[in-house]
């Protein structure tokens, strides 16, 4: 008679849980990705000049709108993150995501108020190429076996941009401000620059480091590999003439 094989209860729990994590996207997934979608509503929110309509009765014009959509966006980074460690849901993908939304939503509030004639445009070059450069960084990095995690700085550089972008979005509509906005934005550049030049500090010193060193080692295994074979080579060419001697001894009369 046939006995069925005792199945461990926790690898069924282990299997449920592997199974439920590919099968259905936890909430601050779902969140970081609503931030993704948040991006070009945004845009086209501040881009329509024109746009704008009633709500019991208050006039809701299109920077209204960009700002309730921006801070609605800029609220879902502080809850998956906040979820995520409550929850224990840290997963891969969140962590990619995570940052690819934050650049999104802060380059595309950025472009569209230097669309409307708003904010200059090299203040927003300085602040996307930093993004773009920091980036970078970051998965030279990660190729190389490092995680450069983010600083204080780079944590208040985006307290900062909330702020600062909030400001210049209400100065869309009343002039009064703009130049609130501009300090803001000012702050928010240099914050930026500086939490841009910790990064490249901590890269220098750990991966770049490492690199070389890894460089170094390589190097030196090709020259051992060369001076074995020239020593192989140098050994076989005396092998091959004591050989040649041997073989034609002198004649004896």
């Amino acid at each position: 008679m046939s006995r069925t094989p005792a199945v461990d209860p926790a690898c069924c729990r282990a299997a449920r849980r592997i199974t439920v994590g590919v099968g259905q996207m936890n909430i601050p997934n779902s969140l970081t990705l609503l931030r993704i979608f948040f991006v070009p509503l945004l845009v086209a929110a501040l881009v329509q000049e024109r746009f704008g309509f009633d709500i019991w009765g208050i006039r809701l014009t299109h920077e209204w709108l960009g700002l309730a959509i921006f801070l609605c966006a800029a609220a879902t980074d502080l809850l998956d993150g906040y979820l995520a460690r409550r929850w224990r849901q840290v997963t891969t993908i969140g962590t990619l995501l995570d940052p690819i939304a934050d650049k999104l939503l802060v380059s595309a509030a950025l472009i569209s108020l230097v669309e409307v004639r708003v904010l200059p445009a090299y203040m927003a070059i300085l602040i996307i190429g930093r993004e773009f450069a920091v980036s970078g960084l970051r998965a030279i990095a990660a190729a190389e076996g490092y995680t450069i995690k983010a600083s204080d700085l780079g944590k208040t550089k985006m307290l900062s941009q909330v702020v600062a972008i909030s400001c210049m979005l209400i100065a869309v509509g009343r002039q009064s401000f703009h130049t609130p906005g501009m300090v803001l934005m000012w702050i928010v550049v240099f914050f930026a620059l500086l939490s841009a030049v910790s990064y490249f500090r901590k890269f220098w010193r750990k991966v770049d480091e490492r690199i070389k060193m890894r460089r170094r080692r390589e190097l030196l295994h090709l020259e051992r590999k060369r001076q074995r074979a020239e020593r192989r080579h140098m050994g076989s060419r005396d092998t091959a003439g004591l050989g040649g001697t041997i073989s034609n001894p002198p004649e004896v009369s």
